[in-house]
Order: structure tokens, then C-alpha cells, then sequence
């Protein structure tokens, strides 16, 4: 995941954003229910922050059927985390925990002008996706469980005891504030990925209260709120943005599915998935958990992608620098 280039800010001038007059807001959030990271007592940010948002009674955005058209409906999605086959790595994003206590290290960047140079508390400790010794885009995903501070790396490496990323990021999880207009993060489209990953505790207390994050192979050069960065020069507005939000239909029947599986449906169709990266079509993440049940995945790759639509979401925008819904 190459971070894309300079950003083009999405104004309601372009027809992206649409006005929404009328337009059903999020359900109701109550910032004192925020769901806490476990082995932490942090929240994945306040409740009423944009990954939390209800989009199950948002209007269809207009260039819905334009931007499916670009993302290969005719695919079923593919879940990008589950259970080992053989000797192979677990797949997904692992999350590390980490005590204010913990070590500090500078970080140098390829996108430095776009990254938080903060020091990270990174170390033999830190959980890197693929392993250290991966191709792929080697994520790390760090909290800090007393500071409830975020830390996210993208292709992180060290030699002789120093480190380097692509980008890095930090976040306060008490708080909606959104990156700098422009900035990537340690996703291109300068989110945070640890609010959009599914975790196998809430799937299996069907306890999912967030977005999910996918991946689609093009995109436009324009990203819609709260991203903040594209991933493409592409200038045709026919392809979705970073930051697009789909929801699953209603009416997709689940019935067949495993009861782990329904709990994931319901989540689609109620909090629906973020469009973060370019990638694979119709990728969506969860953290790396040997527990992962194998029926459960085969499960969730019966969904089709024709079942979803794009949402327009301008309507649960308070301010443009914030993740805080309506």
C-alpha cells in the first residue's frame, strides 16, 4: 500500500458530497458505551465517532451505481484475516498492547512531511502483520492501554536496532479529532485501521458496533469525510473515493449462513464497510486470532458484492475536522 499522492479536498461543488435535506441521521450513540479494546480499558474512540455511526436508514449516494460498477460487483468479498492452514502465519492485522512503561523509539519515514513523529513504543514485542519478515504491508497496530493512545505503522522494519516505516500515525482514542487535511496515515486513506478491523470476541458476543475496513483495486483521486488522502490520480469521479461507505441490503438473506456469520451480516448491514485502501477486491480485515473458525470464514465468503450500496453519509458530518457524527 504505496500511499497515494496529494490529496484533492471533495467540496460539495463536485456533486460528491450531496446535501441531504431530510436525510435519516445516525441512530442515537451515547459516548459512555464505547466498546473497550481488550487487555485495555479504552475505547475503539467515542461512540459517537464515525466508525460507530448507524448508516442502516441513509439515503443511496448518487454515484452508488457508478462506483460498483468500477469495483467488480460480480465477486463475492473475501475475508483477509482467519485461521492457519498448516504451519502458515495466522491471517489478519495484530493488535499490540503496550504500558506508558514501555520503551520508546524514533521512527523514520518514507512519507515523512505526512507522518507523526512522536516515538513509538515499538520492540521485539511489537506484532508486525505477515511477521517481520513479509513482503505484504507489514502493519503494526499499537495501544497504549494507560494513555489509551493509538499508534499505527505502515511497512514497519528495523536494522541494527533502528526503525523505518512507509508512515505512522498516533490517535487519541478519547477523542474524534481527524489528521490533517491531505495526510495519509498508516492507511492511504489517512484513517485510523484499528476501529474498521473485525475482532473474534465481538463476532462471537455479537458485539459489533462498527464500520468495516475493505479494499477495492481502483479508486478516484478524491476521498469523501473523514478521510483526509487518496490512493490514485485517477480524475474520473465514477470510481469511489477513499472514505466511501457501503451497506449491506436488508433484504440479503443470511438464514443459511452460521449463527458467527449472521452476526456479521448484521453488522454490514447496519454500520456497513469504509473504503481505506486500494488492494484486492473486496477485502475486508479483522485482526489475526487463531481462533478464527474456519466455517465462519468460508461463510463470509458467500457474500455478494452486488448485494451492497454506496450511503451517503454528509448528512452526519458536524464539522469536516472531526469524526463526531450527528
Amino acid at each position: 500500500m504505496p500511499p497515494g499522492p496529494a490529496a484533492i479536498r471533495l467540496a460539495l461543488a463536485t456533486g460528491l458530497v450531496l446535501a441531504c435535506a431530510g436525510a435519516a441521521p445516525a441512530s442515537g450513540v451515547r459516548p459512555d458505551l464505547a466498546k473497550p479494546i481488550a487487555g485495555t480499558r479504552c475505547s475503539e474512540f467515542p461512540a459517537d465517532n464515525y466508525w460507530h455511526a448507524d448508516v442502516s436508514r441513509l439515503p443511496v449516494h448518487a454515484r452508488s451505481a457508478a462506483w460498483l460498477s468500477h469495483m467488480d460487483p460480480g465477486v463475492d468479498l473475501h475475508p483477509d484475516f482467519g485461521p492457519s492452514y498448516g504451519d502458515g502465519p495466522n491471517y489478519g492485522i495484530p493488535i499490540t498492547v503496550v504500558s506508558k512503561k514501555h520503551a520508546r523509539s524514533k521512527v523514520s519515514f518514507d512519507y515523512s512531511s505526512e507522518s507523526d513523529h512522536a516515538r513509538y513504543p515499538v520492540g521485539r514485542d511489537t506484532k508486525i502483520e505477515g511477521g517481520r519478515g513479509s513482503d505484504g504491508d507489514r502493519h503494526a497496530i499499537i495501544v497504549d492501554k494507560d494513555r489509551c493512545r493509538l499508534y499505527e505503522l505502515y511497512a514497519l522494519s528495523s536494522r541494527n536496532g533502528r526503525w523505518h516505516a512507509g508512515s505512522g500515525a498516533v490517535w487519541s482514542l478519547r477523542k474524534n479529532k481527524l489528521r490533517p487535511e491531505g495526510w495519509t496515515s498508516a492507511d492511504a486513506a489517512g484513517l485510523p485501521i484499528l476501529p474498521g478491523l473485525l475482532r473474534w470476541n465481538e463476532v462471537k458476543k455479537n458485539r459489533i458496533d462498527h464500520a468495516i475496513r475493505f479494499t477495492t483495486p481502483d479508486s478516484s483521486a478524491a476521498h469523501l469525510w473523514p478521510a483526509r488522502h487518496d490512493a490514485s490520480d485517477n480524475p474520473s469521479l465514477d470510481y469511489p473515493p477513499m472514505g466511501a461507505r457501503f451497506r449491506l441490503s436488508p433484504s440479503y438473506d443470511a438464514s443459511g449462513l452460521s449463527a458467527y456469520a449472521q452476526n456479521v451480516v448484521a453488522a454490514m448491514k447496519k454500520y456497513g464497510l469504509v473504503l481505506a485502501d486500494n488492494g484486492s477486491a473486496w477485502y475486508f480485515q479483522g485482526e489475526q486470532n487463531a481462533a478464527w473458525p474456519g466455517q465462519l470464514i468460508e461463510d463470509l465468503k458467500t457474500i455478494p458484492a452486488s448485494a451492497f450500496v454506496a450511503v451517503d453519509t454528509s448528512s452526519l458530518m458536524l464539522s469536516p475536522n472531526s469524526a463526531q457524527v450527528r
